[in-house]
């Protein structure tokens, strides 16, 4: 909110405190504890579950005292007081919500569902506020009192922990965000894109041109995060946003991470580095694809393949063991089950079929190889631009190939260890591939805040044609074959699973390219990397390509 708000916003503080100032002063000196309060009484401490009465008269003071926006009163009757007393406060004050009506349903246990209707007031400007919300009543761990538990979830369900509510203007105009072509892009048409939007508006709304317009919000804790709106009294006018979406792409790969649970994909413009789509199928709203840090699996070998051709150790059509174990300083590392040893397999075969003892091997350091526990980080970070403060446009994870000795330095080869990565990062992994450049993604214009893009050398020119030919090889005769049959054009990809502990199954990685879009998924405990994240990627190149 802007300057104007905030003195409006004091003066509705104030005249909440002084509404409760009688009765509140006393229970705010007895909530000290945390736990509702002292009794005042010696009289027996109860224990055990509240009682259906307990549970009824509890919720009903506590509804009674938020309802005249008492909020001390309101506050006394939870386990929390501390906690509870400033957004209770802030809901009758800086967030101007008033006719506020409550209308609990039959409880379960010890839960009450109930319903809120109320009215937003702002400066000649009103709106009405509906919503469903819940609460729990436990027992006062040190005064045996009936308590309601305190979750700010109870005000409001999407407050979390450090939020609080506030009317006034908005703290940046709306923004209409669009795609490449001019396409709007909504949250309602594309799910994935709302938190992305709502950082996105937060962050350029200023940027974007237009004027803010009149809101409740839920402010977070976190500045990053941006307000999410709940209300809108006054529309502003909006500004025009263009990022480097497509709508088609963005389409697909909302469709496709449905498929599979906890799944997440990311495209982008090998020619440009643009991010063409980004989608997460996930229980919260954690963006995955962008934030995710997680083992990306034999995905991984692309950068490991292109350590081995750049430091002279393998060649695509030079040989490249494939037995069925390889002992790394006292670990034993194994293929996946079903594998046939190949004594007399070449680079490429070993990539297509993706196995593991071939690239353990071959990391080894001897006097005719010259590789050390920084290799694999070097190659990662001056060729592949990997952990070198990408700045995308929104909060993102630039990937992780620490230097690790002993065990670590030979399963970061095969992508478990120590190596962390994201959808965005082997997306951008496959484009740097086979193009030789490093263009670091992004979603909105450089030019849009003057930020600096992050660089690295790329590849040789012959190393591009290696991997570029081992990875059309695994998406036409090896472990990627199925997820990419039926795809025309120029298609290369790589599949990868990774174990992960405390799973029984591990999580499925695939990236890939068709023509100038490249791809990677990722789907958490999704079994092998063609078994869930290879379709959401074929799907996405289906559209892009």
């Amino acid at each position: 909110m802007r300057n104007g708000a905030k003195a409006a916003i004091v003066g509705g503080v104030f005249a909440v405190m002084v509404g409760g100032a009688g009765y509140g002063a006393y229970n705010i000196v007895s909530a000290v504890s945390g736990d509702g309060g002292s009794s005042g009484t010696t009289a027996e401490k109860k224990t055990g579950p509240p009682s259906g009465d307990e549970v009824e008269e509890t919720s009903k003071a506590f509804f009674a005292a938020w309802k005249k926006g008492d909020a001390a009163t309101a506050a006394a009757e939870t386990n929390n007081a501390q906690a509870a007393r400033p957004l209770l406060v802030a809901y009758g004050g800086q967030a101007h919500i008033t006719k506020v009506k409550i209308t609990p349903s039959t409880p379960a246990g010890t839960t009450v569902p109930f319903s809120v209707s109320a009215t937003v007031s702002y400066e000649g400007k009103s709106k009405p506020l509906a919503y469903k919300s819940e609460l729990t009543v436990v027992r006062g761990k040190t005064t045996g009192r009936a308590l309601v538990d305190w979750q700010p979830s109870v005000v409001h369900p999407e407050l979390k922990t450090g939020d609080t509510l506030v009317t006034g203007e908005a703290a940046s105009p709306p923004i209409e965000a669009v795609d490449r072509n001019g396409v709007v892009l909504t949250k309602e048409k594309y799910p994935s894109l709302g938190p992305v939007l709502d950082t996105l508006r937060d962050r350029y709304g200023d940027k974007a041109g237009g004027t803010p317009g009149v809101e409740l919000a839920i402010r977070h804790e976190s500045e990053s995060a941006g307000d999410t709106s709940l209300v809108t009294l006054a529309k502003g006018e909006a500004g025009k946003l263009r990022t480097t979406l497509s709508a088609n792409v963005q389409a697909a790969a909302e469709k496709a991470v449905t498929r599979f649970a906890e799944s997440s994909v990311v495209a982008v413009q090998p020619s440009t580095g643009q991010v063409l789509a980004v989608a997460n199928h996930r229980g919260d709203a954690f963006n995955a694809a962008f934030q995710g840090e997680l083992a990306p699996g034999s995905t991984m070998k692309i950068i490991t393949a292109a350590t081995l051709i750049d430091n002279g150790v393998a060649s695509m059509n030079g040989p490249a063991p494939c037995p069925p174990t390889a002992t790394w300083q006292s670990q034993t590392f194994k293929n996946l089950t079903g594998m046939e040893p190949n004594e007399g397999a070449t680079l490429a075969n070993s990539f297509m079929r993706s196995c593991n003892t071939a690239f353990v091997k071959l990391i080894d350091g001897t006097e005719a190889n010259p590789l050390t526990d920084e290799s694999l980080t070097t190659e990662a970070q001056e060729r592949f631009g990997l952990g070198k403060d990408w700045k995308t446009g929104i909060v993102s994870f630039d990937g992780s190939v620490p230097a690790s000795s002993g065990p670590n330095r030979a399963a970061n080869a095969i992508g478990q260890g120590e190596v962390q990565m994201n959808p965005l990062n082997m997306a951008s992994v496959t484009a740097t591939a086979i193009t030789g450049q490093f263009r670091q993604p992004y979603l909105v214009s450089p030019k849009l805040d003057n930020r600096q893009l992050a660089t690295a050398r790329g590849l040789s020119s012959g190393t591009v044609a290696q991997l570029k030919q081992m990875m059309r090889l695994t998406a036409t005769g090896g472990t990627a074959q199925e997820a990419m049959r039926n795809l025309g054009g120029d298609i290369g990809a790589k599949t990868g699973s990774s174990e992960v502990d405390g799973q029984k199954t591990s999580d499925s990685w695939f990236t890939g390219f068709r023509n100038d879009v490249a791809a990677a998924a990722m789907t958490e405990e999704g079994g092998h990397g063609g078994d869930a994240a290879g379709p959401i990627v074929a799907q996405v190149l289906r559209a892009g390509g």
